[in-house]
Formats: structure tokens, sequence, C-alpha cells
């Protein structure tokens, strides 16, 4: 390696690294919560590294993004009022926010400088986050879903890795909180992590919602940068169909209708996790 060449490399497991070179750094910080970094890459743009992980990339974000809100938002028969719960660089919420059934869309990171991050450094990211249906709230999501009075038809769990600030996030009491948090009719989706390389991550989170909610789900689908490129959503919900309702499909990259059916198509290696 040149002695001017910059490397950052995220250790995905013990034994499995991935790394980008870098062109510049452009923040780095300790926030209250966590270690934050934003870095230019030559092979996928801004960067966000939180605690040593890849969060996001501009260049392939719209995989996990697009993945984690349309499938739920795309089931419900009529999403006026969705929780995010993470996801303050923003992503989540644009996507949310593509539906015109939504009326109210609250995103709830615990991490102030997570969004103003991104509100400096991923404009794409940002954009949605001073829509007049975004209700944006920094504190702690497992309090505030514990506490909730209000009822919301989508409940979308953006979460980092369970670690940290984010531990709480894959324990049973707020999957039950979730439960009681939601609306007649639903739905909730946990991002799950890699049934590759977190297969522990993923039954500990498929079989929480499980003991919580009448029916669980999982899809899957692919996310580049984060461990094995190959990413899980485990969906909790009331019952009934989790098919694609007839209303125009929201303008993406990687979400059709027809993905969103194929993505339940789990490959025997994940269904054997699941028992």
């Amino acid at each position: 390696m040149k002695r001017d060449q910059l490397w950052l490399d995220e250790e995905q497991t013990p034994d499995l690294r991935l790394g980008l070179r870098v062109r510049s750094v452009l923040r780095r910080e300790r926030t209250a919560y966590q270690d934050l970094l934003v870095v230019d890459t030559e092979a996928f743009g801004h960067v966000m590294f939180l605690d040593g992980c890849f969060m996001v990339t501009e260049k392939d974000e719209f995989f996990y993004h697009e993945m984690l809100a349309h499938v739920p938002l795309m089931a419900h028969p009529g999403p006026k009022q969705v929780l995010i719960v993470g996801g303050g660089d923003g992503g989540t919420l644009r996507e949310v926010l593509k539906h015109p059934e939504v009326e109210e869309a609250w995103l709830c990171d615990i991490d102030q400088r997570v969004t103003d991050a991104a509100r400096d450094f991923f404009p794409t990211l940002a954009v949605s986050l001073d829509d007049p249906r975004a209700k944006i709230m920094h504190q702690d999501a497992v309090e505030l879903v514990a506490g909730a009075t209000s009822k919301w038809d989508v409940i979308l769990v953006d979460s980092t890795d369970p670690v940290g600030p984010a531990e709480g996030l894959f324990a049973k009491p707020f999957f039950s909180d979730l439960q009681r948090a939601l609306s007649p009719g639903g739905i909730a989706v946990c991002q799950a992590e890699s049934p590759l390389v977190n297969a522990d991550v993923l039954r500990r989170t498929y079989l929480g919602l499980k003991e919580c909610f009448p029916e669980v789900a999982l899809y899957t689908g692919p996310a580049p940068t984060y461990p094995s490129g190959y990413w899980s959503y485990a969906v909790g919900y009331g019952g009934g169909d989790l098919t694609p309702q007839p209303r125009q499909e929201p303008l993406g990259r990687y979400y059709t209708k027809a993905v969103h059916q194929a993505a339940f198509a789990l490959p025997p290696f994940v269904q054997e996790l699941l028992r």
C-alpha cells in the first residue's frame, strides 16, 4: 500500500473484514452515545461509521432503506401513522414519505449528532427531515415505545447492531411494547442482521417477536456493505396477508411489488435457522 493511501476497515466478524479506500475524513467525534466518523471514499462516496461499523453509504443505502420501509407500508391497507425507531440519517424517513397515505411519520433516534451529520454530508438521505409530515425526536426509543399513548399503523426498527445504545431494541420487553403500540392490523418490522454471519441475532429477533405477536414472518434482501451483503427483516403482525396492496408502488431503485413478493421466498438454510 502506498503511504498516501488511507484505508478504513470494519471487522464484520473475527474472521472477516471489509475495507474502503478513503479520500478524506469529513467528521470525527465522540458523541454522547457512540463514535461517529464520516469519510469520503473512492468506491462508495460518503460513508458514515458508528462505533467502527458501516452504517450508511451514498452508493448502496437504497437497498436497505427501500426494503425496510416499502415492504410493510405496501402490505398495510392504509398506513397513516408511522414510527421509525432509530434511522437518524433520514433514509428510511425519505422512503416512508414517498407514500401519500402517510399523514405523520415519527422518527426517534437517541443521537442527534447522527442526524446533524446526515444534514451536513448526506443530502440525499436528509431530504425529508424537514417535511411537514415528519416529527423528529432525539430520545430513547425504548422509553418512547414503552410509554406510548399513540397507536402507529407501522413501526420500523431501523437500529444499529445490538450493542451499546441499540441493545434494548433486540430484547423481548421491547418487542412486547411494539405489539401494544400498534393500531389494530398494524405491522412492525425489525432489521434482523445477516442470516449468514449473524444467525444468532436473527434467531433471537425472530423468536422474540414470535413470543409477542400472533404472526411472524421473515424476508431478506441485499445490503452490499453490511456483513455478508445479505440482510434480513423480521415482521410481527396480527395476521392476514403481507402481499402488496393494489396501489401504486413507490418510485425507487430496488423495490418493486415483484421484489416484495420474492423477498419472502426463503432459501433452505434460512428456513432451518427459524426452526
